[in-house]
């Protein structure tokens, strides 16, 4: 029986209402994500920007005798009590390396206490009423005040949160992607080339593809758990290296970069092999001399992303015991390290307030890296981009 007009006039209303409703739910979900985006950032950006600033007092020292066995005797003792121990401890250490000091003074700009930095930052600090009294009459002087933390990105790990710093995370870091690099691009591009330009299409590559689809998508504490059980436990790598990071990462990167390969293959139109195999060119030359350099800036925007992804993680690196405490940079792939990520989730630990700011800090500097190497990816990707 054929509709009436008006029933179909009332259809249409129906639809246009279910439609501009999805409209509107779809730009309020796009609406508050954004919003927490933003309320996200602030909140890094609030508690993460008083990192880079540091608390420092100028000090007299006088390099007596009794300084070489303990550097708090150096310092005016009201004075010394906001001075940070990691100076005073180095006191007695430049005196014995530089004899000449003995009897002699000097003035200069010291770390102070963390708890002074928090004071003047307008944080919870446990300062008594006569250190504050002490801090106030420094600032009225001119011998207190905030200045740009450069021991942040100059020092490695501490317990003292005033000298704390990212750069044995930051070498860490380098040195473990450069590794997974090393391992995971060409043997993710190989077997990308191999499955796409080689491989037959029967039962075995079928299943060999679902797995790869697989472990793109599993959690990346299994990766940990696979490095831990492998390469540590069969094969002996030193635990806690960028080595064994690395190599951890790279398992977990291998999906991610073959999936991505293979698309930029197949974004290569069948002409250009075509072409090539007409003029006489074999199958290997085919692939070597034109589609790979034609699905090059493919290959190279999904394994940015896909090490981009690899320096965020905490997971793995944990179990294969990448939470160490790093004070120096460390010189070797086998010697010990940590990472950023890693050594974020530390500081989180950490009960000190002072530490709020190192692990804010810390983010900041991770996200920073991170957007860098994603908007390099976008970049290469619009500069090189070819439409067939």
């Amino acid at each position: 029986m054929s509709q009436s007009f008006d029933d179909i006039s009332a259809q249409l209303k129906r639809r246009h209402r279910n439609s501009a409703r999805l409209k509107w739910i779809s730009m309020g979900a796009l609406g508050l994500a954004g919003l927490f985006l933003v309320l996200f950032f602030a909140d890094m950006l609030s508690k993460g920007l008083p990192a880079f600033q540091q608390a420092q007092v100028q000090v007299e020292i006088d390099y007596n005798e009794d300084a070489q066995r303990m550097g708090r005797a150096a310092l005016d003792p009201e004075v010394s009590r906001l001075v940070s121990r990691t100076f005073e401890r180095l006191i007695p250490v430049r005196m014995r390396d530089n004899p000449e000091l003995l009897g002699t003074s000097e003035t200069r700009w010291v770390l102070a206490d963390s708890e002074v930095d928090q004071y003047l930052k307008g944080h919870r600090h446990k300062l008594s009423e006569s250190q504050q009294a002490t801090v106030d009459a420094l600032v009225e002087q001119g011998r207190a005040a905030l200045k740009f933390n450069t021991t942040f990105f100059t020092s490695g790990d501490s317990k003292m949160p005033e000298a704390s710093g990212i750069l044995s995370a930051a070498v860490g870091t380098v040195m473990t992607m450069l590794v997974t690099l090393a391992i995971a691009f060409p043997i993710g591009v190989m077997t990308a080339v191999y499955l796409e330009e080689f491989a037959p299409d029967n039962r075995l590559t079928q299943i060999i593809e679902i797995n790869i689809n697989n472990l793109a998508a599993i959690p990346s504490i299994l990766f940990g758990l696979l490095g831990l059980a492998i390469f540590i436990n069969f094969f002996g790598v030193p635990r806690s290296s960028p080595l064994v990071g690395g190599m951890t990462l790279a398992l977990m990167t291998l999906p991610v970069i073959i999936i991505a390969t293979r698309t930029a293959l197949r974004s290569v139109p069948d002409s250009i092999r075509h072409a090539a195999f007409g003029v006489g060119c074999s199958r290997w030359q085919v692939v070597r001399d034109h589609v790979l350099p034609l699905a090059m800036p493919g290959i190279m925007t999904g394994s940015i992303i896909g090490l981009a992804q690899a320096m965020g993680e905490t997971a793995p690196l944990i179990i294969v015991g990448m939470v160490a405490f790093i004070p120096d940079v460390g010189a070797s792939f086998t010697q010990a390290a940590t990472v950023l990520p890693a050594q974020v989730f530390t500081w989180a630990g950490e009960p000190e307030q002072a530490f709020v700011e190192k692990t804010a800090g810390g983010i900041l500097v991770l996200l920073t890296i991170l957007i860098f190497l994603n908007a390099t990816a976008v970049i290469l990707r619009k500069k090189f981009e070819r439409r067939w």
